[in-house]
């Protein structure tokens, strides 16, 4: 068996300070170092594009071996942004959305693609880490176990919050969240 961990983003930075200097707010920093002290060790680091989700790998301790860009689970009359916040039962919402939608059926499909190759990327027994966005992250969670019991998953993932996903060599088979209590 081979392990996924899918990590949101740290908290970023606010206000007149957004846009300068790091993306991460020096809490953000904080959280996700204390985050990256109780996780790991990982055989392969894969974050988006996104400075946000490199430095959050870095804070916690883990240098990035990739980069890829990640697509956005945003999608115009399909997904508002931050939608998951406002539906009571997230991931049953995403499961209802993801057999509606095709469009947000490939950006899930594209996720779980990448999360595919990460957990590929390492052998029997160890663990992978792919560091992504709120948003993106649900639905192809939802994705990968589509058999799941969603409606138990609670609350969709707060900053540096994140899941940890069994492989078995072809597919996950399953699922432990890890919840930070940072809120949204």
């Amino acid at each position: 068996m081979r392990w996924l961990e899918v990590r949101r983003h740290s908290l970023t930075k606010k206000g007149p300070a957004r846009g300068r200097g790091s993306a991460l707010s020096a809490e953000g920093v904080r959280l996700a170092r204390a985050v990256g002290a109780r996780t790991g060790p990982f055989g392969y680091v894969l974050a988006s594009t996104v400075p946000r989700t490199v430095e959050t790998a870095l804070a916690m301790g883990f240098a990035c071996d990739d980069t890829m860009e990640m697509p956005s689970g945003y999608l115009p009359g399909v997904v508002a942004h931050h939608d998951q916040w406002r539906w009571p039962a997230p991931y049953s919402r995403y499961a209802a959305l993801l057999a509606e939608s095709a469009e947000l059926r490939a950006v899930a499909a594209r996720h779980v693609a990448l999360w595919t190759d990460a957990a590929r990327a390492v052998p029997d027994g160890a663990a992978a880490l792919v560091v992504s966005h709120g948003g993106a992250i649900e639905p192809a969670l939802v994705h990968c176990l589509p058999q799941a019991d969603h409606a138990s998953w609670g609350a969709p993932l707060a900053p540096c919050d994140g899941a940890r996903l069994a492989f078995d060599g072809t597919g996950f088979v399953a699922i432990t969240f890890h919840r930070n209590g940072s809120g949204e």
